[in-house]
């Protein structure tokens, strides 16, 4: 089965961190928003594109597990992975990694439903994403 996946490096800022210099927890959650901006741009899986199919795609799950902090001025490249399911969700893995050494900094999951324009849960998977995954042999 074909692995889409996605890299980013991305700037860690100053308002990004906290007294200690060490990137907030929350910010996390933004580096991971943008790695599915990365993906869905390169596999032509937007937001936009879900939304112009008639759904929504809400987080329903968010992990992080931090291996080493990220602190002001690193450049670290954030990977994201897509995890094929049956399920009407998009599963994502998410590896973040020092951009100099390589080093594994976190990683984490993000879980998606689909709900209709009325906030209504799909539990089928809605055709156009059907036609995505065939498309992209996942």
């Amino acid at each position: 089965m074909t692995e889409l996946k996605a890299s980013k490096i991305f700037k860690v800022r100053f308002s990004e961190v906290d007294s200690m210099n060490i990137v907030w927890h929350g910010s996390y959650a933004l580096y991971f928003e943008d790695a599915r901006e990365a993906f869905g741009d390169k596999f032509h899986l937007d937001y936009q594109t879900i939304y112009d199919n008639g759904c929504y795609a809400p987080l329903v799950e968010l992990n992080f597990n931090y291996k080493v902090p990220l602190v002001y001025g690193m450049n670290p490249r954030i990977d994201i992975i897509y995890e094929p399911t049956e399920a009407a969700k998009l599963i994502f893995r998410y590896e973040i990694y020092d951009s100099r050494t390589e080093a594994l900094i976190a990683t984490g999951k993000s879980v998606q439903v689909f709900l209709d324009l009325n906030y209504q849960l799909l539990w089928e998977t809605p055709p156009f994403y059907e036609k995505w995954k065939a498309a992209w042999g996942v």
